[in-house]
C-alpha cells in the first residue's frame, strides 16, 4: 500500500483518450492534478489535464521526465509496451500493477487464468501456425471467431469463420500473427460489471449493465440488466473473485455471456470502460472517480445506482445531433473534444435516466 495522496498532489496518466479525459475531470474534482503522457498530438485528455508529455512510448528521457513529476501513475489503455513499464515502475507506484496488463494482453494469457480460477469462457486454442489453425478448427469448430492474441479492441483484430475453406485467408488477414480461436457461445445477450478494488482490498461493483454492439462497437448499456437474482449475484461475485486473485487496484471492466449454462467470461479490461459510462449519471461515485480513489489510495465509495440508465455512444456523425439531444431534461451530455467526426469513432456518449426500477 502506498501512503493516500493529498490535495494538490499528482496522477500520471498514461494515455490521453476519452477515457483519460474522463479520469482527468474526476480527479480534479478530488483535489488532484493530471499529468498526461500520450505519443498524439492534442489529445482529448490534454483538454482538462494540467500538463501534457506527446512523446513515444520508446522516448526513455521523456518517460523519467514524466515520472519525476507525478506521485502515481495510471493507465486508460492496455496496450502499453513493457519497456515503458520497466522504466516508470522504477520511479514511482503504477497502478493497476503490470501483471493485470499482461493478463489481459493476450486472449490465451488472459482465458488459461480466467479457467484456472474455475471460471468459464468459450471454447479456445491457440493459433501460431497453419498447423495449429487446422488442429484448432478440428478442436473448436466452425462457425467460429479468429482473433489476434494481441492489441484487438471494437471489433478490430478478429474474423469471422464461417467454415473451414475461409481459415486460411482470414489468418492471412489478420497478418499471420499468433492468434486464438474462439467458438461460437449460445447465449441471449451481454453483461458487464465494473468492479474496483482499493489498495487495502475492498472490493466495490456495480450494477450488471446490458450491452449491445453495432459493428463490434458497443452501441448501448442499459441498467438494470435482463439478469434474475441469483445471475447478477454470480456476476458481482466473479468479478471479485477476478479482481482479488489479481490483487489488482482501480477499476475493471468484465464482459460476460448469459447462456443457458450460466455466465461466461468474454474478457477482462484492466482499466475503466466504456459499458461504465452509466455511472456519470446513475450513481453519486461514477467508475472514474472510484478509479481516482483507489490509486490515490482513498476508500472507495459507494456504488449504488439510484436511476435507470441507458448509455448511448455517438459514433461518427451521430454526434452531430447533440443539439437535438440536449433539449431532453432527462439525458446527461458527455462530449470527448474531438474535432472530426470519423466512421466508426467515438465522439462522445449519452446517459438517458429515469426513475430506478
Amino acid at each position: 500500500m502506498t501512503k493516500p495522496l493529498t490535495q494538490g498532489a499528482t496522477i500520471g496518466i498514461l494515455g490521453g483518450g476519452q477515457l483519460g479525459r474522463m479520469l482527468s475531470v474526476a480527479a480534479s474534482r478530488l483535489g488532484f492534478k493530471t499529468h498526461i503522457f500520450e505519443p498524439g498530438a492534442n489529445p482529448p485528455a490534454g483538454h482538462v489535464a494540467d500538463q501534457v508529455t506527446t512523446a513515444s512510448y520508446e522516448d526513455e528521457a521523456a518517460l523519467r521526465g514524466f515520472a519525476d513529476t507525478v506521485d502515481v501513475i495510471t493507465f486508460e489503455f492496455e496496450n502499453i509496451p513493457a519497456s515503458a513499464l520497466d522504466i516508470l515502475e522504477t520511479i514511482r507506484p503504477v497502478l493497476p500493477a503490470r501483471n493485470a496488463l499482461a493478463t489481459s494482453q493476450d486472449r490465451i494469457v488472459e482465458k488459461q487464468f480466467l479457467t484456472d480460477l474455475g471460471l468459464d469462457v468459450a471454447p479456445f486454442a491457440n493459433v501460431e501456425t497453419p498447423d495449429d489453425l487446422n488442429a484448432a478448427i478440428e478442436t473448436v469448430g466452425v462457425p467460429s471467431i479468429l482473433k489476434t492474441r494481441r492489441f484487438g479492441y471494437d471489433g478490430k483484430g478478429q474474423s469471422r469463420l464461417k467454415s473451414v475453406d475461409q481459415a486460411a485467408t482470414a489468418w492471412a488477414e489478420l497478418g499471420n500473427t499468433p492468434c486464438v480461436l474462439e467458438g461460437f457461445v449460445d447465449f441471449s445477450h451481454e453483461v458487464s460489471v465494473i468492479g474496483a478494488r482499493s489498495q487495502s482490498g475492498e472490493v466495490v461493483c456495480y450494477d450488471p449493465g446490458e450491452n449491445v454492439h453495432r459493428d463490434g462497437i458497443l452501441h448501448t448499456t442499459t441498467l438494470p440488466a435482463k439478469l434474475n437474482v441469483s445471475q447478477r449475484m454470480d456476476a458481482v461475485i466473479l468479478t471479485g473473485k477476478i479482481l482479488n486473485a489479481l490483487e489488482y487496484v482501480g477499476v475493471m471492466g468484465v464482459e460476460l455471456f448469459v447462456t443457458p449454462q450460466g455466465l461466461l467470461v468474454n474478457e477482462i479490461a484492466p482499466r475503466v470502460h466504456n459499458s461504465g459510462h452509466w455511472t456519470q449519471n446513475g450513481c453519486a461515485i461514477d467508475q472514474f472517480e472510484q478509479h481516482i480513489r483507489a490509486v490515490a489510495g482513498w476508500p472507495l465509495g459507494d456504488g449504488q445506482r439510484h436511476s435507470n440508465v441507458v448509455m448511448t455512444n455517438l459514433i461518427g456523425d451521430e454526434v452531430l445531433n447533440v443539439a437535438e439531444l440536449s433539449k431532453d431534461a432527462s439525458v446527461g451530455l458527455h462530449l470527448y473534444g474531438k474535432s472530426e467526426p470519423k466512421a466508426g469513432r467515438k465522439m462522445g456518449h449519452v446517459n438517458k435516466i429515469s426513475p430506478k426500477s
